[in-house]
C-alpha cells in the first residue's frame, strides 16, 4: 500500500535541498536517506533521499541526481509515497494511517448518523477530516481529541463530539453587536 509522506516545497540553496511538508508521525522512517521514494506525478520519481536535515525547523532533504537550485525547483509540489505494508501499524496507541480513517462512519456520541470520511487534509496546524454527508455536502471535522473522542476501527465509525455551529447551521452565535443593540434600544 502506498501512503503520502510529504509534499516537496521550495529550493533551500544552492546546492539542490528542498524544504518538504512532512506528513508522517514516522519521518525518521519514511525519510531517512537511502530511502526510494514513488512520487505524485508519477514522471518526477522515483526519487532517492540522499541526505536530510532539520534547519530553522524544517526538514530539507537532497535527493540522489539533483545537485542545484534548478532541480531542487523542478521537485516543488511533488508528493512523495511511501510502500508501506498494509498490516503495519502505526507505534502511538492514539496514532492512525489515512488508510485506517477513510470511509469510516461519522457518528455523534448519541449515535446521530453525520456521513463517512472522504478525505483526511493535512494542514500545517492539525489533521481535518472531510466527511461526505447523506445529501452531498461536506462537513470539515478537525481531528482533534476534544472533538473527535473515539475511533473504533473494529465498527468502523468515528465517534464526535462537536462544539455547536461545527456540523449544524442552527447555533446561536454571540456577537458584542448584540450587547450593543440591546443597550441602544434601552437608552
Amino acid at each position: 500500500m502506498q501512503l503520502v509522506v510529504a509534499r516537496v516545497g521550495r529550493a533551500h540553496g544552492i546546492k539542490g535541498e528542498v524544504t518538504v511538508e512532512v506528513r508522517t508521525d514516522e519521518p525518521e522512517l519514511r525519510l531517512g536517506p537511502g530511502a526510494v521514494l514513488a512520487t505524485d506525478p508519477a514522471a518526477a520519481g522515483p526519487l532517492t533521499i540522499e541526505t536530510g536535515r532539520v534547519h530553522s525547523g524544517r526538514l530539507l532533504l537532497r535527493f540522489e541526481g539533483v545537485r542545484d537550485r534548478t532541480g531542487a525547483e523542478a521537485l516543488r509540489n511533488i508528493l512523495l509515497i511511501a510502500d508501506v505494508d498494509p498490516e503495519e501499524l502505526p507505534e502511538g496507541e492514539d496514532e492512525y494511517y489515512d488508510h485506517q480513517l477513510m470511509d469510516l462512519d461519522v457518528v455523534l456520541t448519541d449515535g446521530t448518523e453525520i456521513g463517512r470520511i472522504t478525505e483526511i487534509s493535512h494542514l500545517p496546524s492539525q489533521d481535518l477530516f472531510v466527511v461526505e454527508r447523506p445529501d452531498g455536502s461536506e462537513v470539515y471535522i478537525p481531528f482533534v481529541e476534544e472533538i473527535v473522542v473515539e475511533i473504533d476501527l473494529e465498527e468502523q465509525r468515528a465517534v464526535i463530539d462537536p462544539p455547536p455551529g461545527l456540523i449544524d447551521d442552527n447555533a446561536d452565535v454571540a456577537s458584542a453587536r448584540d450587547d450593543e443593540d440591546s443597550a441602544e434600544a434601552g437608552a
